[in-house]
């Protein structure tokens, strides 16, 4: 039985959740539900704190595990990263008082405080810059102001909280994380892990496209099949109505009102969206 690492509590939890149970798992009953058995297709999920799962991973006790690109690295465990799912993005910055640093080069002996040590680390290593990592949990963002740090590294939305404890962002990214799957370095396979990743690009897949399906005069089917190419091609089918074309396409869901807009200028007609629940492509 394969065996999974599902984050148990937050956002994190709720989406990877809601993405696993859109893949055709059971999930847990309850919140407080340690543990869930999949009988029908074969899977355990175990729901642990987001920061342990890479740990869980790397050792071997679990095959696979949902959580963040930040943690993984952060971890610094032996586990590596199998395919992104598309939600709980944040990105990492530096950020210092101004004047302070323009780029990671200027870091070259300070001090940097933040919540995610490892991810930091591995950042000053890759830009060849030695510099000493102040760990602290939690808000960072008063690092600089009392004396503990030259420089700060946090997660980053829009920079306000940071400008309001006079603090400005520069440089490069150090990451951009979102949620993962991942599985030990050179660990699990075999069919039951191809199902589940072609299950979850399946729901990746469905979330992006919808079904676009329309009537169009068949003089404009090479117009119409430019505006809605599909994924591989559109599916084309004669009508009763002399001259008339049935056209179905999958199409990106944030372009469906401009391309249908589109298309009604052509001249289609019988404009019909549907979701899409699950696929394989």
């Amino acid at each position: 039985m394969l065996r999974i690492a599902v984050p148990n509590k937050g956002a994190l939890s709720e989406a990877a959740s809601a993405m696993l149970i859109e893949a055709g798992y059971r999930q847990r009953r309850a919140a407080r539900d340690l543990t869930a058995t999949d009988e029908p297709n074969g899977v355990q999920f175990f729901y642990l704190r987001p920061r342990d799962i890479a740990t869980y991973v790397a050792s071997g006790d679990l095959d696979l595990g949902i959580t963040g690109r930040d943690l993984l690295v952060d971890s610094r465990a032996d586990a590596a990263e199998v395919m992104g799912l598309g939600f709980g993005g944040s990105t990492f910055r530096y950020a210092a008082a101004p004047g302070t640093a323009a780029a990671v080069s200027d870091l070259q002996g300070k001090r940097i405080a933040t919540s995610f040590t490892g991810v930091v680390a591995a950042n000053l290593e890759a830009s060849g810059v030695t510099a000493t990592v102040v760990h602290l949990d939690g808000a960072v963002e008063n690092a600089v102001g009392l004396g503990v740090a030259d420089a700060v590294a946090d997660v980053v939305s829009t920079g306000a909280t940071l400008r309001q404890a006079g603090l400005e962002i520069f440089g490069e990214p150090i990451m951009t994380s979102e949620a993962i799957l991942i599985a030990r370095d050179g660990g699990a396979g075999g069919a039951a892990v191809d199902n589940l990743v072609r299950r979850l690009q399946g729901v990746l897949v469905a979330r992006r496209y919808v079904m676009l399906a329309y009537d169009v005069h068949a003089e404009d089917l090479e117009r119409a099949c430019a505006l809605t190419p599909g994924i591989e091609s559109p599916t084309i089918s004669p009508l009763q109505r002399e001259g008339w074309v049935a056209v179905e396409s999958m199409t990106p869901r944030g372009e469906i009102h401009r391309i249908m807009d589109d298309l009604y200028a052509l001249g289609a007609r019988g404009i019909l969206v549907t979701d899409i629940h699950a696929c394989r492509i």
